[in-house]
């Protein structure tokens, strides 16, 4: 199934832009040129249940795991929401290796569920590749920042008002 809420231009993901401006032409075989590209069409891949993008995405070493049947049922089953970018390293054009965190929201059997992960991502022969992902947030490193401190994103606001919300 897919979310019924959106117009039938609109990105699954979410971004604002026409499918067609959007994730539609990696969905048709263009490579993405970012990991977070690449991440958001795979969203938009199982929103619109096209397993053959899930599958060719995936990094051809790790294909075997593939279980066609079950994320099938699990794309055709839910109802996709949105997706939320929390975090990306590299991944950019130039760049070998990326990790992007989100979380998709989506509902199966009316009851609404998160999908939270932090994503590897490869760049190998001209195109960006799903690696694997571990479950949750990427564990952080670093000083721990107090809700009252300036917000190292640079913004000038506290980090509660900012990234901390």
């Amino acid at each position: 199934m897919t979310d019924t809420t959106q117009t039938a231009a609109e990105c699954p993901c979410r971004s604002g832009k026409p499918l067609d401006a959007c994730c539609g032409p990696y969905l048709a075989g263009m490579p993405a040129p970012t990991a977070e590209a690449l991440m958001r069409s795979r969203y938009s891949a199982f929103a619109t249940g096209n397993i053959d993008y899930l599958h060719d995405t995936l990094l051809p070493s790790t294909r075997d795991d593939f279980n066609r049947e079950e994320i099938e049922t699990w794309a055709k089953n839910s109802v996709w929401t949105g997706v939320e970018i929390r975090s990306t390293e590299a991944g950019q054009p130039g760049d070998s290796e990326g990790i992007v965190e989100f979380v998709a929201r989506f509902s199966m059997n009316g009851k609404p569920m998160t999908h939270h992960e932090t994503s590897r991502f490869t760049h190998q022969d001209g195109r960006w590749f799903y690696v694997d992902g571990q479950l949750g947030a990427r564990p952080r490193s670093g000083p721990k920042v107090g809700r009252n401190d300036p917000c190292p994103c640079g913004s000038g606001k506290k980090y509660k008002k900012c990234h901390g919300a």
